[in-house]
């Protein structure tokens, strides 16, 4: 038998078929997903079904949405997995190590532990969420929030009013009035700071990085001055203040950070729902109408007040940031925000409430859990470099 042939016009029309039903794939946007490479801002497809001429275009199309659903449904099982291993946490968090015959008891033992797992999913919650935008925005993964200098400005805050005022005075005493201060001094500074910055620098986000490490490094100059010059007993007092901790926590701080934390996602709904934009580049959102500068100094003044919340409540927690967001994106393999937050603050809800458990049952509390986090934060860090040097 002789082999069939076809002529150029079929085969032109096969070519048309197949273009057009790829154009018509692709402006569903959900059959892949764009993110941007590291160091470029070209936009990347990172995933096309084939098109097969032979094949009727119904069926491709439902071939494709069924591959975007795996995906979703994928990323939502990981998810859901990952809250079951946090609930487990907490529970065991609440009730290992708890008499259960003896109602009083244990009525006390939950008036201790449970406003320190509120802190603790706070602070999990603010410093994932922050850490993750932080990083979308600057377009790099082994970055944190604590380059912004916050870290270093509360300790200079704490370090401060003991230099001025005495361990002794009221503003270090009183948990609600020092939390206060802490919260507004680092937000009015966060606010004006970088607003100037922006300003200046023509909305250049390296050169607000840069500055923010310089301005790092300034006030843990001037800390590291006060501490010289400091009564060493006074600086026994400061020195329990100046690492995180979940010991004695107050449950009106937990409601007061709970109305900021949700005031600041209130104000920026906007700017969180246009993330996935934002990543692709700044000619890119610039292209599909957005206004990019004024939507990631909105956003970066955002982490620098989530960061606060998180660090007036319990403390710097430095390298606690890089680990939940960069755990959250090697385990969901997506660029969805939404689905990256919610990973990163689950993530370090188990973190932080998996440590605690490891201080106070297994060391006594002899060692604080930002002790084990800047450890292990330490290596990670090592890790992601050699791995992107590798890559």
């Amino acid at each position: 038998m002789e082999e069939q042939t076809t002529s150029p016009l079929q085969e032109e029309s096969k070519s048309k078929s197949r273009l057009t039903l790829q154009n018509r794939i692709l402006s569903l946007g959900r059959a892949t997903e764009i993110h941007p490479v590291d160091g470029e801002k070209d936009v990347v497809l990172e995933a096309i079904v084939p098109v097969v001429g032979d094949v009727s275009k119904n069926h491709h199309l439902k071939k494709t949405l069924s591959f975007s659903q795996k995906r979703l449904l994928a990323g939502r099982r990981k998810l859901a997995a990952l809250g079951c291993v946090a609930l487990a946490a907490i529970l065991a968090y609440l009730l290992v190590g708890v008499n259960f015959g003896n109602e009083r008891l244990f009525n006390f033992a939950m008036k201790i532990r449970f406003p320190k797992v509120l802190a603790m999913v706070i602070a999990a919650t603010a410093v994932g969420g922050a850490s993750i935008v932080f990083q979308s925005v600057i377009n790099n993964t082994i970055v944190t929030p604590c380059l912004l200098g916050m870290n270093s400005l509360y300790t200079l805050i704490h370090t401060g009013v003991v230099f001025v005022a005495g361990s002794a005075s009221i503003l270090a005493t009183n948990s609600n009035l020092s939390f206060a201060v802490d919260l507004t001094v680092m937000a009015v500074v966060a606010t004006l700071l970088y607003s100037f910055l922006f300003k200046k620098t023509g909305h250049n986000v390296l050169y607000v990085l840069l500055i923010g490490t310089v301005l790092t490094s300034f006030f843990g100059s001037i800390q590291s001055t006060m501490v010289r010059v400091m009564d060493p007993n006074e600086y026994d007092n400061l020195l329990s203040s100046l690492v995180a901790s979940f010991s004695n926590v107050n449950g009106e701080i937990i409601l007061f950070s709970v109305i900021v934390l949700i005031a600041v996602v209130f104000f920026l709904r906007r700017d969180l729902a246009l993330l996935d934009v934002l990543t692709l580049g700044k000619h890119q959102a610039i292209n599909l109408g957005l206004d990019y500068d004024a939507s990631v100094r909105r956003l970066l003044l955002g982490v620098s007040l989530c960061i606060a919340t998180a660090t007036a409540m319990v403390g710097p927690i430095s390298f606690l940031g890089l680990i939940i967001a960069n755990l959250a994106r090697q385990l969901m393999k997506t660029f969805r925000h939404t689905h990256l937050v919610l990973a990163s603050a689950l993530l370090g809800v188990v973190v932080l409430v998996g440590g605690q458990l490891i201080v106070e049952h297994l060391f006594s509390y002899s060692v604080p859990i930002s002790v084990f986090i800047t450890f292990g934060g330490g290596l990670y860090f090592l890790y992601l470099l050699m791995k992107k040097k590798r890559g």
